[in-house]
């Protein structure tokens, strides 16, 4: 069976998102407010419990039996070899807007919706503790194989009671607009180390290779380097180490065997196959090389304290060591394909609508005279164009599919029966690039971001269909991170080159994280100053 068949489809568990958590009330007043809570609580629940009755049973959902599924995905079959976009168009049209897909393979029911009311619905009804389903390879190894290094199970794995607290520890340290500032010029260094990079790989045509993308994801990595471990790997040097480049082969090699062991079919759990023997041992090697890492930048900071701007690392040690291990490593699990993956479908986005790419080199023109001006805090503060650039681009070719949550209680969508704890993939990815929800979809338009004249507006949107980054409490904890990372990247090679794409459409392939099918040969000729 094609390898991206069930991936897309069956187990987009990995995403962010959650609404707010609400504030308690306090004193004589907070009597009177619950007071009042508790009766619209009543009502409230008065029309649930009629809304359910009214709806079918859960068992009613349309939904392909197991062996129909398999069957569409197998070679010759209605789903087979479709670009992920394709495969979510299909089934739709095949099932509707809530899908059931089967239990298979020690995996429960899962629901896949293409509705932003479900979405809203599940945002709003899903409690204090947001259960996002976990990869369950990544959380057996640290919590069963290995918990005497890892003794917080990190935001990734944990749930409830458990990742609320670790999440209240670790947000005011990456969340803060101001840790965000602080890296900026040291993201700007890697940057420029890649464009200097660029130059020199482009082929007599000014083509990039093939495998730019791999490029990327190194680039990504040293800047999860930099913020998350105060250290440059060197995984853009000429001279690479062995252990910079065991690095970058051990994170490409254990993305693909968690996607077998969680996605697609696997007796992991009836028995330790090889593929998660060999995750095992990547997972002790990636872990070895952090916890060094972390050694190493200890010693260098008691050689060199510091009493203000303390770096990302700094402020975790400060709380605990264990905490500043699983973030390191969660930051490295999570930081790198999503960026560059975000990446490429924005500069595929420009590459292919010269006009706009055009327009945001002026904007930036205004900032860097030069194409070696510095990037700095102050004159990256008003980007307006170059921000909807990176929304619009990631609104056509997102990073994943869409958000994912395990129902916080009863609810009914699109008038059906939905236990309490049904894991719900909110595919938004294909809501996105409907007329429906974005007049002229499949435009790139960074303007409707601007409310500019004579382009649609994102204003009238759904408020729950564009959500890359998740909502709430459970939102992307390296949101901001990520963004002025896309910024100075799109911003660099955007006043740098002047590019194009020369082959056909954009192939996306279904993965934990979306990734390109195509080869990655950009076409980069230098802008004049």
């Amino acid at each position: 069976m094609k390898s991206n068949a069930i991936c897309a489809v069956m187990l987009r568990k990995y995403f962010f998102g959650n609404r707010i958590l609400p504030l308690k009330p306090l004193g004589a007043i907070r009597f009177r407010s619950a007071q009042a809570q508790v009766i619209e609580d009543d009502s409230s629940t008065n029309n649930f419990v009629e809304e359910w009755v009214k709806a079918d049973p859960y068992e009613k959902i349309p939904g392909p039996k197991l062996w129909t599924m398999l069957r569409g995905f197998a070679p010759g079959g209605r789903y087979y070899n479709a670009t992920l976009p394709e495969m979510h168009r299909r089934l739709r049209a095949d099932y509707g807007d809530l899908i059931k897909l089967p239990a298979a393979f020690g995996r429960p029911d899962i629901l896949m919706s293409y509705s932003a009311d479900d979405y809203q619905t599940l945002f709003r009804t899903e409690g204090h503790w947001p259960v996002r389903q976990a990869l369950d390879s990544f959380v057996y190894y640290r919590k069963v194989m290995r918990p005497h290094v890892f003794k917080m199970g990190g935001l990734v794995s944990e749930q409830g009671e458990d990742w609320q607290q670790l999440r209240s520890v670790v947000n005011p340290v990456l969340m803060q607009p101001k840790t965000v500032k602080q890296y900026i010029e040291k993201v700007n260094a890697v940057t420029m180390d890649l464009v200097k990079i660029m130059q020199g790989i482009r082929d007599a045509k000014n083509e990039l290779p093939a495998d730019f993308n791999m490029w990327l994801n190194r680039w990504a990595l040293e800047t999860i380097g930099v913020i998350a471990l105060d250290t440059r790997f060197g995984v853009l040097n000429e001279s690479r180490s062995p252990e910079t480049e065991k690095m970058v082969d051990l994170l490409r090699e254990l993305f693909v065997l968690i996607y077998k062991l969680d996605i697609e079919p696997s007796l992991w759990k009836l028995y330790k196959t090889p593929n998660f023997k060999r995750m095992v041992k990547i997972m002790d090697e990636l872990t070895d090389i952090v916890m060094k890492k972390v050694d190493q930048a200890i010693q260098r900071l008691g050689q060199n304290p510091t009493t203000e701007n303390l770096s990302v690392l700094e402020k975790l040690l400060k709380v605990n060591r264990d905490v500043a291990v699983v973030m390191a490593v969660d930051m490295l699990m999570a930081g790198v394909d999503t960026t560059s993956s975000a990446t490429v479908g924005i500069l595929h986005s420009l590459a292919t609508n010269p006009e706009k790419q055009q327009k945001l080199r002026e904007e930036l023109r205004t900032i860097l005279p030069r194409k070696d001006s510095p990037l700095t805090v102050d004159n990256m503060r008003n980007l307006p164009y170059l921000r909807a650039c990176i929304k619009e681009g990631m609104r056509i070719a997102p990073p994943t599919v869409g958000n994912a949550r395990n129902a916080g209680q009863d609810i009914v969508l699109q008038g059906y029966q939905v236990p309490k704890g049904t894991n719900v993939v909110m595919a938004a990815m294909t809501l996105n690039i409907d007329d429906r929800h974005h007049p002229r979809a499949k435009e790139y338009l960074p303007e409707r971001w601007l409310k500019e004249e004579g382009y649609p507006s994102v204003k009238d949107a759904h408020p729950f269909v564009f959500l890359p980054f998740g909502f709430g409490p459970r939102t992307c904890i390296g949101r901001r991170l990520a963004q002025m990372e896309m910024e100075i990247v799109v911003a660099r090679i955007t006043r740098q080159f002047e590019y194009r794409w020369n082959y056909g459409p954009l192939r996306i392939k279904g993965a934990i994280v979306n990734v390109p099918e195509n080869e990655l040969k950009f076409e980069m000729v230098e802008v004049k100053e």
